[in-house]
């Protein structure tokens, strides 16, 4: 009965990443078209702005790219039976954490780790 109930959580998992994928491939289309210059002459002020615009949408972009990745990345693991699985430790990732992170890599031990060791780097 347990292992029902896993499979239920993953497919209902599986269903909110492919959703958010969906989104995200939106999202991005639209900040790839986007543009917030016209190509007109510019005064000095209005080049800040678009310059500061675009390097908002640039940095906007990234971030969901990145999201867009790991989203990716989940749905490829439910697919290959490694959804829930640390790629570190290898332990099985916990069901709560799961449900709030669903495209999560790492158990929360193995994920405090890994980001102490990259705040050490910086």
């Amino acid at each position: 009965m347990v292992r029902k109930e896993r499979i239920k959580e993953i497919g209902e998992i599986k269903e909110e990443l492919f959703t958010r994928k969906q989104e995200l491939e939106e999202i991005l289309i639209q900040l790839y078209k986007e543009k917030f210059s016209d190509g007109q002459v510019q005064d000095f002020g209005d080049q800040a702005i678009s310059s500061t615009m675009e390097s908002l949408r640039a940095s906007l972009q990234d971030s969901r790219l990145e999201e867009y990745n790991r989203v990716v990345g989940a749905l490829a693991m439910i697919a290959d039976g490694t959804y829930g699985i640390c790629i570190d430790c290898h332990g099985s990732i916990s069901e709560k954490r799961l449900k709030s992170y669903p495209n999560a890599i790492r158990c929360i031990v193995c994920q405090e780790a890994y980001e102490e060791e990259q705040g050490e780097r910086f």
